[in-house]
């Protein structure tokens, strides 16, 4: 089924804040498919325009949403900006603040590539420790077996039992 250009363009608007009507409503309203609905907001997007989702507040406009609104908005003056705000039920603190995120954006490589820097400087740290550690406790290791395989070689040699190169025994006193 086709529908007009004029048709198509009133529906957008209906979806447009202050109104912001969900899909569902415009689709029991007008008569159309939720899809059709669905697809015609997604072309409209893909073109730039600014829908976002109905049921979701200002604060829960995906990023590109938000992003729209600031640069539909960075030209404007402050009464400009008033009455985009209340055509699209918008606060300027929110304008403001997204503005201020969108700007934040392009520091986050430099900061994330220090902290990825510094827990790598860490994890190396914590390596270099930790083999020091293991070099330390494989030389006690060899030396315990070292003196255990004398220990088997002087009973071999001298004639003892394993027991005798143990503590040497000592008599117990008789019990009465």
């Amino acid at each position: 089924m086709g529908y007009s250009l004029e048709r198509k363009t009133a529906v957008l608007k209906r979806m447009l804040p202050p109104n912001g009507m969900t899909i569902r409503q415009l689709s029991q309203e007008e008569g159309i498919s939720e899809a059709t609905l669905y697809d015609w907001r997604a072309k409209a997007r893909r073109k730039g325009q600014l829908l976002p989702d109905a049921d979701a507040g200002p604060e829960g406009w995906s990023s590109g949403d938000k992003f729209a609104a600031v640069l539909e908005t960075a030209a404007l003056n402050e009464a400009d900006l008033a009455e985009y705000c209340r055509k699209r039920g918008l606060y300027p603190a929110q304008i403001a603040a997204w503005r201020a995120v969108c700007e934040q954006a392009n520091d986050w490589e430099r900061s994330s590539t220090a902290r990825i820097g510094q827990a790598t400087k860490e994890d190396k740290k914590r390596v270099k420790n930790l083999e020091r550690e293991l070099a330390r406790k494989d030389r006690a290791l060899a030396e315990t077996a070292a003196l255990l395989v004398l220990r088997k070689k002087a009973a071999a040699i001298w004639g003892g039992d394993e027991d005798a190169c143990s503590a040497p025994q000592i008599a117990k006193p008789p019990l009465f």
